[in-house]
């Protein structure tokens, strides 16, 4: 375990080796003192002389041993926190890049509230590791080491009997972990149920305000947390008996060398200056030691947040190369794929073509994995089975960067940072000047909210952008796209958050962006689509026909049952009298 942290610590693993010896030298300083005091206190049994100035210098040196054991173990932390907190930034560095190489898909699966918990949490924990359980495990176990070399060489009889303790506190820690590891998984998955948990009330509150929820969406939030309360209180209600037993056992090394010692003195099996020693060297070594022995009691608590960490670094990464794109155009073609969430097959061997500037309309009822073909085009997740191609070229044989500059991709869901508007939509092209920006807000209708908003494109978006309505957060993220100008073009509910005022404008800046362009379009308002050059109806994960808007009404059941629902939710209104009735 030990090997494997210091790996992450790459260059600054020798300040950790500093700070192991450094603290070995300060913690050898808070043993000292008991040596002076036992050349102190042996005159005082008639056992040699002592001038006054030999008592002077001696207590000098037991106030001087202080301030160094204080000032060597400061430091010595200093060089540990040091090296600690850059091992913990290269281990977020390398779990962001494992995470960036795992399909997007599987990182969303996890949820937001597992993530923060490894990302924060647990990466956190192992500070303790590094910070302290390494150096001052290491320096508080090897002083008491060579203290108890030392007693053997004084009285080998008393030094056995300073050791017996040890064993009665190792049996009470050893009790402590088996007890405590058994119930350390249910501990650390009730943690995670927790933060998913809050995580999910705090983002939906608005719905459960509205449809007036709070009493189930509050009683789940109770439950979980009050789950995570019980697992605590159980785990510590079986370790809290075992460890303070070994906590008041371990430190108490007089516990057999002053009795059974005097009446080894008595007998005249050992001498009473040998006790002395014994005793104040032992009187030594009970701090260190027990702070030593604290730190294994975290051990198994940061041995399960690793190799929690590395499951997950381990996780299969996303199938892709470091070639370029090298498709011959930008035709797009699905290959019976097939795809299922975790156990589930959702799709079922779908075949379809779009020629390169085309456009394909996907339909279908909700579930039947017309989104799911969109991911897969943009490689959020690998195929089970089949291929999706480009030009030619399986997604899979290129970089996602590569495929990243051949798609703009605008879902119904866009995410805007807290950064303003206008560097929100650089996103789309990174090098592109401020006019450029300007120019794609522009055909992208944003002008009129953003002349509403008080510093214009320039306003702050706000935590996922929570400034702007659905609607405008869905325009910004399509002058992204117009802005990126990539030669396919995926839409998938792009005008979901439209109001009927809006759409119109809406679709004119859609026509701008998808001209010339190759397009997949996923659409629930089929009027928005009848002129579509192919639409390809999707049930229950398979092609049930491809075919234009008018083929469709002719041969495709399913598609004019779709068609039925959409012209009888164009008719569908609200009469005020009967609402008022």
């Amino acid at each position: 375990m030990f090997k494997k942290v210091l790996d992450y610590a790459g260059e600054y693993r020798r300040l950790t080796y500093r700070s192991v010896a450094v603290l070995l030298l300060g913690v050898t300083m808070s043993v000292l003192p008991f040596w002076f005091a036992y050349q102190l206190i042996l005159p005082l049994l008639g056992y040699g002389s002592l001038e006054p100035a030999g008592a002077v210098w001696r207590v000098a040196a037991i106030s001087v041993c202080g301030i160094l054991y204080a000032l060597l173990y400061v430091r010595g932390l200093a060089l540990s926190h040091q090296a600690a907190y850059h091992t913990l930034e290269n281990i977020r560095v390398s779990l962001q890049k494992k995470l960036e190489a795992q399909p997007l898909g599987t990182i969303q699966e996890k949820g937001v509230g597992v993530l923060k918990k490894m990302f924060i949490d647990d990466i956190e924990s192992i500070e303790l590791l590094l910070a302290h359980a390494i150096p001052e495990g290491i320096s508080n176990v090897a002083v008491p080491v060579i203290v108890y070399i030392a007693m053997f060489f004084a009285d080998w009889k008393l030094a056995l009997l300073t050791l017996c303790s040890l064993p009665l506190g190792f049996v009470a820690m050893g009790a402590m972990y088996k007890q405590g590891t058994s119930k350390m998984g249910a501990y650390y998955g009730a943690a995670q149920k927790m933060n998913s948990t809050i995580v999910e009330y705090i983002n939906g509150m608005e719905v459960v305000k509205v449809f007036n929820r709070d009493g189930d969406s509050y009683k789940r939030f109770e439950t979980d947390v009050t789950n995570y309360r019980d697992f605590t209180l159980d785990w510590y209600r079986v370790c809290w008996p075992w460890m303070a037993l070994y906590n008041s056992i371990i430190p108490c090394t007089a516990m057999f060398t002053l009795p059974l010692g005097a009446w080894f003195v008595l007998q005249g099996w050992s001498t009473l200056p040998d006790l002395v020693l014994v005793l104040c060297m032992s009187f030594g070594i009970g701090a260190p030691l027990l702070r030593s022995l604290s730190f294994l009691s975290t051990m198994p608590q940061v041995n399960f947040k690793i190799e929690a960490l590395e499951q997950l670094m381990s996780a299969p990464p996303l199938q892709q190369t470091n070639r370029p794109f090298a498709g011959r155009d930008h035709s797009i073609s699905f290959e019976d794929v097939r795809f299922g969430y975790k156990e589930e097959e959702v799709l079922h061997g779908v075949s379809l073509s779009a020629r390169e500037g085309s456009l394909v309309a996907l339909v279908g009822e909700s579930g039947s994995g017309k989104s799911t073909l969109a991911k897969l085009l943009v490689h959020f997740y690998d195929v089970s089975g089949g291929s999706v191609k480009i030009g030619g070229q399986d997604v899979r044989d290129m970089s996602i960067e590569s495929l990243n500059d051949q798609i703009s991709y605008v879902s119904q869901e866009q995410f805007l940072f807290n950064m303003s508007l206008l560097e929100n939509i650089r996103l789309g092209k990174l090098d592109a000047t401020d006019e450029e920006v300007l120019a794609a807000a522009e055909k992208a209708q944003c002008g009129e909210f953003l002349a509403r908003l008080p510093q214009g494109i320039h306003t702050m978006a706000g935590d996922g952008g929570k400034q702007l309505s659905g609607g405008e957060r869905q325009r910004i993220s399509l002058a992204r796209a117009i802005l990126k100008n990539a030669p396919i073009v995926v839409l998938d509910e792009a005008t979901a958050f439209m109001d009927p005022e809006n759409e119109e404008k809406m679709n004119a800046a859609i026509a701008q962006v998808i001209r010339g362009k190759t397009v997949i379009v996923i659409a629930h308002r089929l009027h928005s689509i009848v002129n579509a050059d192919q639409i390809c109806v999707l049930h229950q994960g398979n092609v049930a026909a491809v075919g234009t808007h008018k083929e469709l009404l002719e041969r495709s059941p399913e598609y004019q049952t779709l068609w039925q629902a959409a012209e009888g939710a164009a008719d569908w209104k609200v009469s005020v009298e009967e609402v008022l009735a």
